[in-house]
C-alpha cells in the first residue's frame, strides 16, 4: 500500500495538535536554546527525562499527525474534543514508553566518557542502522499505514466505543514508532536536546509522511544516513552527541 498523504481537512483534531507542538517548541526553545548539551540523559533521571522526551516528541510528531487527526475526528459525531484528547493522550503514551529504551541508551552512553575511536565507532553504528531501517519493508508498511490510513479508520470503527479512542491512538502510535524510530535514534548521534538536528529530522518525519514523494524521502535518508555512517570515520564533528566535535545544542 503506498497511496499518497491525507488530505481531509476538519476544524476538530489538527488545531488541537499544532497547538500542542507548538507549545512544545516554544518551551524547549526557552529552555535549551543556545545551550550546549550534556551527554546522555543531560544529567536527568529518568522521571524528567521521559517527561523532556514526551515533549520533544510531541514538538517532532505532532505536525506530521495532524491529518490523520483530521481523519480521525470526521468519524466522531458526539463529544469530538474530549474525545480527541484521548486520541492525542494515547499517541503520546506511545512515544513515552519509547522514551524507557532511549532512557537506557543515553545513560549507557554518557555513563563514561568514550574514547576518541568508540565515540566514533558507536556513531557510525547508529547512523548505520538508522539508515540500513529506513530501506526495509517495515519501514514501507509502518509509512504506508501513516500516509493512507483510510484502512485504519475502518479498523478503528469496529472497536467498542468506551475504549475506541485509547485504542485507536495507541494503535496508531505503534505504527508512527515503527515509522520513526530509526529517525529518533539519529539523536544519539546528533545529541538529544540538539535542536537543529530536532528542526531537521522532524522537516524530514513530515515530508516522508505528508510529501508526494514520501517514500523516496525516506529512502534517500536511508542512503545519506548510510553516508555518513561512512564520513563520520574522517569527520567526528558530524556526531557531537557521541564525538564531542562541534555543538551539540542549538
Amino acid at each position: 500500500m503506498t497511496g499518497g498523504p491525507v488530505t481531509v481537512r476538519s476544524r476538530a483534531g489538527p488545531a488541537g495538535l499544532l497547538v500542542v507542538a507548538v507549545a512544545a517548541w516554544v518551551w524547549m526553545v526557552m529552555r535549551w536554546g543556545g545551550m550546549r548539551a550534556t551527554p546522555g540523559t543531560m544529567g536527568l533521571g529518568l522521571p524528567a527525562f521521559l517527561a523532556v522526551w514526551t515533549l520533544m516528541t510531541s514538538a517532532m510528531m505532532l505536525p506530521a499527525t495532524a491529518p490523520v487527526a483530521a481523519l480521525y475526528a470526521r468519524t466522531i459525531t458526539v463529544h469530538r474534543a474530549p474525545r480527541m484528547v484521548v486520541f492525542t493522550v494515547a499517541y503520546l503514551l506511545v512515544w513515552a514508553a519509547a522514551g524507557l529504551p532511549a532512557y537506557g541508551l543515553a545513560a549507557g552512553l554518557g555513563r563514561t566518557a568514550l574514547p576518541a575511536a568508540t565515540g566514533t565507532a558507536v556513531a557510525a553504528a547508529v547512523f548505520a542502522v538508522s539508515g540500513l531501517y529506513q530501506l526495509t519493508p517495515l519501514k514501507d508498511r509502518c509509512l504506508a499505514r501513516c500516509r493512507s490510513p483510510i484502512g485504519l479508520m475502518l479498523r478503528y470503527a469496529s472497536y467498542p466505543r468506551t475504549s475506541r479512542d485509547l485504542r485507536a491512538g495507541a494503535h496508531h502510535g505503534a505504527f508512527c514508532l515503527g515509522c520513526c524510530w530509526s529517525l529518533m535514534v539519529l539523536l544519539a548521534a546528533f545529541g538529544v536536546m540538539n535542536l537543529w538536528a530536532m528542526v531537521a529530522l522532524t522537516a524530514v518525519i513530515t515530508a516522508e509522511k505528508l510529501a508526494p514523494a514520501g517514500h523516496r524521502i525516506a529512502r534517500v535518508v536511508g542512503f545519506a544516513s548510510l553516508a555518513l555512517a561512512v564520513a563520520v570515520f574522517w569527520f567526528p564533528a558530524l556526531a557531537p552527541g557521541l564525538t564531542g566535535g562541534g555543538m551539540a545544542g542549538m
